[in-house]
């Protein structure tokens, strides 16, 4: 990946993550060797019967034939009382300008913002399904969480909300970025803690249009998914499936989705090795780059999109695209035209801060007018 990354510290882990051993190549994956004959029959229409999963609370039906909707057994519903929690971020905290990059388009199955300014968000933790409402009151964030993974959800509140971030070790060297940092205070980086959930939609979002990836994420997460924990039938709310989950979606349906074969089997491998790449949000950030594009077809603009989220890195600069590039040139150098070399010579100053400069400078609206058409969304479905 082009430029340096300023030498960090490893990140302490969020609740019930361990510290991470190096990757061997050849160390044969638990979620490998149950997923390999779902991984080997992608390209191949067959259907057969989906083996239970231990501990659900019913077997899965047979995989459909083509043309018929998936079969599967509900997990529970878990609508009793939420756990709750408040907590006092160290300063102004805009939750829209915080969770916002969580959010995959505007119906999104697992994140929502409702009229009153409340953030609810559905995700599969380690201890399992959650979901996790907050709101801003007054100077205080309330909180309160849904399902098996609430407990996790509500330990790692504050590293979401950006409390391990430190806004104030960027300084800005150009006007534009003093003055966007002065009017969103309230700009902190997240930490999710959960590599899987943004690694997907992100590989979801490589060499497409965002409306064809948001469309894609729409229909695979709500289709074999589960319906979130909680108060959520309203708000439609499902929590994304775990690895076998997205192992055992047959072919046509990534068809479906518009989805190519490259995007899905990049995804297939990904799931394969789910646990070894959750090791990832305890690494720092050159590590934690290596351990992610180990896996072909994930490079650097998918590990940087990924570990923004995950990890909170505030130097996981987007290297590879499309409009990044010409837009920091523009509002950096009034150079429309920069490729990533260009941005990346443009950003030295902000060396261990890239990703927050690049961030203020979207926020700041500084953006260079439109030349060309939209790119054309592209369609397999009826292929």
């Amino acid at each position: 990946m082009a430029g340096r990354f300023a030498p960090r510290s490893a990140r302490a882990a969020l609740p019930h993550q361990a510290a991470a051993p190096p990757l061997r190549a050849a160390e044969p994956s638990r979620d490998g060797q149950a997923l390999r004959a779902a991984e080997l029959s992608h390209g191949a229409p067959a259907a057969r019967a989906a083996e239970p999963s231990h501990g659900a609370p019913a077997a899965r039906a047979a995989e459909p034939s083509h043309g018929a909707p998936a079969a599967r057994a509900a997990e529970p519903s878990h609508d009793g009382p939420p756990l709750t929690r408040e907590w006092t971020p160290p300063g102004p905290l805009d939750l829209r300008l915080v969770l916002g990059p969580l959010r995959r388009g505007p119906a999104d199955p697992t994140f929502r913002m409702v009229a009153d300014g409340t953030f609810w968000r559905a995700t599969r933790t380690p201890e399992g399904p959650g979901t996790l409402r907050v709101a801003a009151r007054g100077d205080r964030i309330a909180a309160a969480a849904w399902g098996p993974g609430a407990d996790w959800l509500l330990a790692g509140l504050p590293a979401l909300l950006g409390a391990d971030d430190d806004p104030d070790a960027f300084v800005p060297r150009h006007r534009l970025l003093a003055l966007t940092r002065h009017r969103r205070p309230g700009l902190r980086l997240l930490r999710t803690g959960l590599v899987m959930e943004s690694l997907i939609p992100s590989i979801l979002e490589q060499k497409v249009t965002t409306d064809e990836a948001y469309r894609a994420w729409r229909h695979l997460v709500r289709r074999f998914g589960t319906p979130a924990p909680g108060p959520t039938a309203d708000l439609g709310l499902h929590v994304m499936p775990d690895p076998r989950g997205w192992a055992m979606i047959p072919s046509w349906e990534w068809h479906r989705a518009n989805v190519d074969a490259k995007r899905s089997s990049t995804i297939l491998r990904a799931v394969r090795v789910a646990r070894r790449l959750e090791e990832a949000a305890t690494m720092n950030l050159p590590e934690a780059l290596t351990r992610l594009e180990l896996i072909p077809g994930i490079g650097p603009w998918t590990s940087a999109e990924t570990l923004q989220r995950s990890n909170g890195a505030p130097d996981a600069v987007t290297v590879g695209d499309l409009h990044l590039p010409g837009i920091v040139g523009h509002a950096l150098a009034d150079h429309r035209d920069a490729d990533d070399e260009e941005m990346l010579a443009l950003l030295t100053p902000y060396e261990g801060q890239r990703h927050r400069a690049t961030r203020l400078i979207l926020l700041s609206g500084h953006t260079p007018k439109r030349r060309s058409p939209r790119m054309t969304p592209g369609d397999i479905t009826h292929l």
